[in-house]
């Protein structure tokens, strides 16, 4: 029914055929033929497309997909090729400038597949949308499917980093219990394997809260070289 194509299969076998996700689906196949729903269908799973269960370094959670015209392509916060970067992708590109001093794309390239490929799965916790209505399609079965996917990385014996910005990523923490003591992480101190760092959200209406200077970036780099693991390239103009 759904093929990822890679190693999610196996993670997910049997997931798609439970009565929660066969009835979501239900619901999808109605919305796509009567409304305008984003992504396209074919990029609702792209997140796990891109970036494979075991090459997982970084979890960047986001609530739903961009709802206006040619922005959604299945990742979190990021945009199609040629659209203007949202707000909030501009403030996470902002914090990465001070935080690595990595200059941002130019304002029409939000595409964040690099990341993808370098390791940074970008989950929305509800993966379609109506258009113009954010938030339309939660509470019809993703967030059991996406807590799902984020109980088997929890589960995974290499080290993860976690990346929770806002009160709905930072509700999905309970779901990593495998989390390390921060302040004992860097010196290997911590019986916990993977990292949780939380901020608030990147949106304009909240990052003067605290988003900036969170040094999200630095922090999970410095986290993943201090487990033996190849950093993140967050640099977008490769």
């Amino acid at each position: 029914m759904v093929h990822i194509g890679n190693d999610w299969d196996e993670v997910l076998a049997g997931e798609f055929d439970k009565e929660y996700y066969l009835q979501l689906r239900q619901f999808l196949i109605r919305e796509y033929r009567t409304q305008t729903v984003y992504p396209g269908m074919y990029d609702i799973f792209n997140a796990l497309k891109y970036t494979a269960y075991q090459d997982v370094k970084v979890v960047i959670l986001g609530q739903d997909p961009y709802h206006e015209p040619g922005q959604a392509h299945g990742l979190a916060f990021s945009v199609q090729p040629g659209v203007p970067q949202p707000p909030s992708l501009v403030n996470i590109l902002k914090e990465l400038q001070n935080d690595l001093g990595i200059a941002p794309p130019p304002y029409d390239n939000g595409c964040l597949i690099p990341w993808a490929k370098s390791g940074v799965l970008l989950l929305n916790t509800s993966l379609t949308v109506r258009a113009h209505q954010a938030g339309s399609h939660r509470g019809k079965g993703w967030e059991q499917l996406t807590d799902r996917i984020i109980s088997v990385l929890n589960e995974r014996e290499k080290p993860i980093v976690f990346i929770l910005w806002g009160a709905n990523a930072k509700s999905k923490e309970p779901l990593i219990t495998n989390a390390a003591d921060p302040d004992l992480a860097w010196a290997g101190l911590s019986a916990g394997r993977h990292l949780v760092i939380t901020g608030p959200h990147p949106s304009p209406l909240s990052a003067h809260r605290g988003f900036f200077g969170g040094r999200y970036f630095s922090r999970a780099n410095d986290f993943l070289t201090t487990h033996g693991l190849e950093p993140v390239d967050w640099d977008l103009s490769h």
